[in-house]
């Protein structure tokens, strides 16, 4: 019997709403980060991006445990020497709260294209409502982006690289040897 391996059109992305009104973050993201990879689907397959849209709503109102609100710091760095700037948890939750369950599911999908991928299938909203986009929407969206980046004009095939190809018309035919 041969091994199964699923195909992209054997793969069916379904829309999920989830309230995050009192539950605990960790919990929840390993959940949200369990589906938007597929693993609960029977043909998962781990070189692809078969899981499902997430929506989630009422992201203000998480819970954590512990002294996380007060211990639990986010860092982020401006690139300049002293640029190390440090937000709480609580000061997160209280300005931006979809960055922090943002933050927590990223951390558990892979580090890597696909998991930026599948990163994009998650919406995330402070409030109870939402604006979630339409999967037929979606769906011709992706395709005339397909559409445009497949009528790219052609390169120059003597030299891919773009800064060769630069130094080629700048400086002459010499550079890209």
């Amino acid at each position: 019997m041969k091994t199964f391996s699923p195909t992209p059109k054997d793969i069916n992305h379904e829309w999920f709403v989830v309230d995050a009104q009192d539950q605990v973050l960790g919990r929840l993201a390993s959940q949200i980060a369990h589906r938007l990879r597929g693993k609960h689907k029977p043909e998962f397959a781990r070189h692809m991006d078969n899981g499902d849209f997430i929506v989630v709503v009422n992201c203000e109102k998480i819970k954590v445990t512990g002294t996380k609100m007060a211990h639990k710091n986010y860092y982020r760095h401006s690139g300049w020497v002293g640029g190390l700037k440090t937000t709480s948890l609580g000061d997160m939750l209280a300005s931006k709260p979809e960055r922090v369950l943002m933050a927590a599911v990223r951390g558990m999908l892979p580090k890597n294209r696909l998991g930026r991928a599948m990163l994009k299938k998650l919406k995330i909203y402070a409030g109870p409502e939402h604006a979630a986009a339409d999967p037929a929407l979606l769906r011709s969206a992706r395709h005339e982006r397909q559409i445009r980046i497949r009528h790219r004009p052609p390169q120059d095939r003597h030299c891919p690289h773009p800064r060769l190809r630069w130094l080629r018309q700048h400086h002459g035919e010499r550079s890209c040897l």
